[in-house]
């Protein structure tokens, strides 16, 4: 991440990859105050055995697409919600890479989704971590299914009363 200040949105991504059983590494490395800290980081990921980077930034989020300049390791950029202009900066700085480095990228302050994206990239190789993928994509419908049943058995007032 960019800066400290984005952990409390990138922990989402980390309760995810944690819940899935895939190691992590968290690391604070600014595009702009570290440049050659960042470069050396991206440079080396794949060597120190990164298979997927997640990187989160706000305002001028150039931290994702520095990264992907660097390595070809897929990187997955979340823009991280501003004071100034509610993360729309972010989401242009990363959503708008150059033709040829590539950064995919989700939702503002969408770690979660940024981490079941990774999930999702390790498991076409690892048939393990597809089965926990099938699981958990199961359980999200069951919820589904079990909410509807509650609104149809209990109506509109009941459900939003026991929601509170």
């Amino acid at each position: 991440m960019g800066s400290d200040s984005d952990l409390p949105i990138m922990r989402e991504a980390v309760g995810i990859l944690e819940e899935f059983g895939v190691d992590y590494d968290i690391t604070v490395c600014s595009a702009h105050r570290l440049p050659k800290e960042t470069a050396e980081y991206a440079l080396n990921a794949n060597e120190s055995g990164i298979e997927v980077i997640i990187a989160g930034a706000g305002g001028a989020a150039h931290l994702p697409g520095v990264i992907a300049a660097y390595t070809i390791l897929p990187v997955i950029g979340v823009p991280i919600k501003t004071s100034t202009l509610s993360g729309i900066d972010s989401l242009y700085s990363i959503v708008q890479m150059p033709k040829g480095i590539p950064v995919a990228t989700v939702a503002i302050n969408g770690s979660a989704n940024a981490a079941l994206l990774a999930v999702q990239i390790l498991a076409v190789k690892d048939k393990d971590l597809r089965s926990k993928l099938m699981l958990y994509r199961q359980k999200m419908a069951e919820n589904v299914l079990e909410k509807d049943r509650q609104l149809k058995e209990l109506g509109i007032e009941k459900y939003l009363q026991g929601k509170e």
